[in-house]
């Protein structure tokens, strides 16, 4: 209804008014006022819904930030049930003659010289610092394609429902053939959906972009973290997968931070467009230095 009332009162906005100055003084009156008498019940369910956040998902919608983030703590809570379950297993490799940070150095050094394990991290890790649109979905829900709360959590949630779907698949179908250079290409694909993203001036169309880029995201993942636990040896399989994880879990938040300056340097719009092109150069680029990975199956 909300978003019923603002497509209505933004008329003035898909080329009715007559000068540029016009346009930027906000909503059509004559509009406003015939979705006012059209629908009156919208100007009361509008003026509740302009007191709330335009920022917030489903939760914050309907109720408010608090009970979003105890529905979250309750999550977390459920999550560590369930990992407190889990019984330990017994250590398959020990050397605790060797110091810490001399068994990071012998994964960092693994990681180096297996070309196959450094691409696929690679790749991964470069996509989500150029490529992360997360952190500006909200500029992109309030400013340009102007949604309300419930917009903003479907928007944020896309790719996530993307994600799952892929798992979901590929636990059915898994991949047989040709995974390498399958996760050149998803990776790529990836990087022309946030570049879609951030062209989009049409809600549904940026959906399907980031649900099409969660999608996509997925594939990767599931293909790079085969290729790690395949291609390492068991006696390196930990310090091998701290390095992935030290690299991927900062590249989340450094690719928000990259996004952040970019967009105050050049732009909402330009700042994403440019990180998907950035993560289409990065594939090319694993494409002729790392050939390894691109011919690898399993």
């Amino acid at each position: 209804m909300a978003d019923l009332y603002d497509h209505l009162s933004h008329r003035s906005d898909q080329g009715i008014c007559r000068t540029d100055d016009e346009c930027h003084r906000g909503p059509d009156r004559s509009a406003r006022r015939a979705a006012q008498r059209r629908y009156p019940q919208l100007e009361r369910f509008s003026h509740r819904q302009r007191h709330r956040t335009r920022d917030g998902g489903f939760l914050i919608a309907k109720t408010s930030y608090v009970n979003s983030f105890i529905v979250v703590g309750i999550y977390v809570a459920i999550a560590l049930y369930f990992m407190s379950t889990i019984s330990p297993k017994q250590v398959m490799v020990t050397n605790s003659e060797r110091r810490t940070w001399d068994s990071i150095l012998d994964g960092l050094r693994f990681v180096w010289r297996t070309r196959e394990v450094l691409g696929a991290m690679a790749l991964d890790l470069f996509a989500v610092l150029f490529g992360g649109a997360v952190a500006m979905i909200p500029v992109f829900a309030r400013d340009i394609l102007q949604v309300g709360a419930i917009g903003f959590g479907w928007l944020n949630a896309a790719s996530d429902i993307g994600s799952m779907t892929t798992i979901a698949i590929l636990t059915l179908r898994p991949l047989r053939h040709k995974q390498g250079l399958r996760l050149m290409y998803v990776v790529a694909g990836f990087g022309a959906c946030i570049i879609l993203f951030g062209l989009s001036r049409w809600y549904l169309l940026s959906f399907l972009a980031l649900l099409a880029s969660g999608l996509l995201d997925g594939v990767s993942v599931v293909i790079r973290g085969t290729i790690l636990q395949l291609k390492t040896p068991d006696e390196m399989r930990g310090r091998v997968s701290a390095v992935n994880s030290m690299f991927i879990n900062s590249s989340n938040e450094l690719g928000q931070f990259e996004s952040g300056v970019m967009a105050r340097l050049m732009g909402v719009v330009p700042s994403v467009v440019v990180g998907g092109c950035m993560t289409i150069g990065i594939v090319v680029a694993t494409w002729f230095r790392a050939p390894s990975l691109r011919e690898m199956e399993y």
